[in-house]
């Protein structure tokens, strides 16, 4: 898999993040570009004071009293990894890739992929709650 990590062409370092994933979803303009824009907008609707940022040069990252989750887009996949997967619970089994850590669950999006979109929010909300038990 080949991953796209430099930051799109119209879109400058110095740019705000969210614009900054608005175009990268643009550049991809491909199923994966769409499929990141609608787990962006579940992300939003879970939690509506998430904090977009830019990091590693090119993966969007959402924070709320810690990392939630990030967003990277591969030649095949679209990968979201939660921080602390492992340490949410799972009841519908969306998280299919790594899965054998002790920290990090992910969730890797296909092409043609449906999202469980009830189960996804609960996951969002799970670890932001999980993020601001441990912030006390």
């Amino acid at each position: 898999m080949t991953k796209s990590k430099s930051a799109p062409k119209e879109a400058t370092a110095t740019d705000a993040p969210s614009r900054l994933i608005d175009a990268r979803i643009e550049e991809l303009g491909d199923w994966r570009g769409g499929m990141l824009a609608r787990i962006r907008a579940l992300i939003k609707q879970a939690d509506p004071d998430v904090v977009e940022e830019w990091k590693w040069r090119g993966v969007p990252v959402w924070y709320h009293a810690g990392m939630i989750c990030t967003g990277e887009t591969y030649k095949a996949v679209v990968k979201v990894t939660f921080a602390k997967g492992a340490r949410l619970d799972d009841p519908t089994g969306l998280f299919n890739s790594s899965l054998e850590g002790n920290t990090r669950r992910a969730i890797d999006f296909h092409e043609g992929d449906q999202v469980d979109e009830k189960a996804l929010k609960a996951l969002i909300r799970a670890a932001v709650a999980l993020n601001t038990s441990l912030a006390r």
